[in-house]
């Protein structure tokens, strides 16, 4: 082998490491770019994550709004409403039905005692009449007598007391009126929902939808996301490549 084959031979084998080298370098590079990628979006996601469970509703602002959590369903919310009013409704009714049969019992029992005061009555009455000089023939009368009129005035209490249970569940039946308002929310909001899904419907999907551009000429909000620097950095790093 001459010495010029053995120069070309070994320039080959040099050439052969720079490229290899290189290649390693090439993929050394993109592995950790991809981690770094990797561990800003984890970063990220724990950050959006951390901030969604640290998220508090702030009353002096109108914006942004509440997150669609359970508390901040609306039809969820309505649903709630319209389940526990007619389950503290039902209860409500059955306690004045309660106190109302409690006014009935103790009316029957003042009636039954009012007519025995008033069979007392008779009784005094025959033996005042046969013996008009017994003074006490007389004032059992007139107690007898007294004690009527305060059986008839607890009876009438007792009456009015009924009545007044009557009208306010007469009046509690708002709530079944606000209930079916409610319900009728609900389906106008339903059906508006279901407008708004089918309206907004697109042909391709969201996860093959091109993302939207940060900043586009004519834009205020966004144009200082991506300064002059940054661009000439990124033209300096495409021309070294």
């Amino acid at each position: 082998m001459t010495q010029e084959e053995l120069d070309a031979l070994m320039a080959d084998g040099l050439e052969g490491d720079e490229q290899t080298s290189e290649v390693n370098d090439e993929i050394l590079d993109e592995f950790s770019q991809s981690s770094n990628s990797n561990l800003e979006e984890e970063q990220e996601t724990s950050k959006c994550k951390d901030e969604d469970s640290s998220y508090r509703v702030s009353s002096t602002s109108s914006w942004p709004p509440p997150p669609p959590t359970d508390d901040h369903k609306m039809v969820r919310q309505l649903d709630d409403v319209t389940k526990d009013s007619e389950e503290k409704a039902t209860e409500m009714f059955d306690k004045l039905e309660t106190i109302n049969n409690f006014f009935m019992d103790a009316e029957n029992v003042c009636n039954e005692a009012k007519d025995l005061a008033t069979k007392n009555i008779e009784v005094f009455e025959k033996l005042l009449g046969k013996f008009p000089n017994v003074a006490t023939f007389a004032e059992m009368l007139e107690s007898n007598k007294n004690l009527e009129s305060k059986f008839e005035d607890i009876v009438g209490n007792l009456q009015m007391g009924q009545d007044e249970v009557m009208m306010t569940m007469d009046m509690m039946q708002y709530q079944d009126i606000h209930r079916q308002k409610i319900e009728r929310v609900i389906n106008v909001m339903r059906a508006l929902s279901k407008y708004m899904n089918s309206l907004f419907e697109g042909k391709v999907d969201d996860e093959k939808r091109v993302s939207s551009a940060v900043h586009i000429e004519g834009d205020t909000t966004t144009e200082n996301i991506v300064s002059n620097e940054d661009i000439e950095a990124l033209i300096e790093n495409l021309g070294k490549k």
